[in-house]
């Protein structure tokens, strides 16, 4: 057997262990119909509706530039119509108090579970900020996105493209990607 053959076997054992631990660590999602299965239907239809009006009220994202200039400058434009478009939105329009609760109750599970230690070790090594964040506030430049371990977002309901969750100190964060705000 060649080097190729054995690096290509040991990429695809790694993967299939990687897939398996993750299928491992993952919650069986709530039942549609049930009361968990409503809340994380009522939750996406809120997190596609802010995109549906982002994209109607203040426009769809720009194209891609060559500049890191013009991609910051855009990035800051579509913030600020988001901004004044949304002004006085209050907190909980996509995390109603009870889809909030769900949202505690999963990160408690999966917390608690097997990977548990595994998780708050990984955000541990990030570089916890502790800081308010506000909604429709741009989320800090100079702090680094936390990305949020694979282990915990098999049991959080998926988002749709242009949002991402980002955990910052002890809070999970909705973050509108392409304006770079917290929704």
């Amino acid at each position: 057997m060649c080097s190729s053959d054995l690096r290509s076997l040991q990429l695809l054992s790694f993967t299939t262990l990687w897939l398996a631990f993750l299928a491992g660590s993952a919650q069986v999602p709530p039942t549609p119909g049930s009361d968990d299965g409503k809340l994380v239907a009522d939750f996406k239809q809120r997190a596609k509706q802010y995109l549906d009006w982002r994209d109607k009220t203040v426009g769809k994202l720009p194209a891609p530039a060559n500049s890191p200039q013009k991609i910051v400058a855009a990035r800051h434009e579509l913030a600020n119509k988001v901004r004044v478009a949304r002004a006085g939105v209050p907190q909980g329009q996509i995390f109603t108090p009870e889809i909030a609760d769900y949202f505690r109750r999963q990160i408690a599970k999966t917390m608690n579970g097997r990977y548990g230690g595994r998780i708050r070790s990984s955000l541990r090594n990030s570089e916890p900020t502790k800081m308010e964040l506000q909604v429709n506030q741009s989320y800090p430049e100079k702090v680094p996105l936390q990305s949020t371990p694979p282990t915990l977002l098999l049991n959080l309901p998926e988002l749709p493209k242009g949002l991402e969750y980002r955990i910052l100190y002890r809070e999970l964060v909705l973050r509108d990607s392409g304006a770079n705000i917290v929704v």
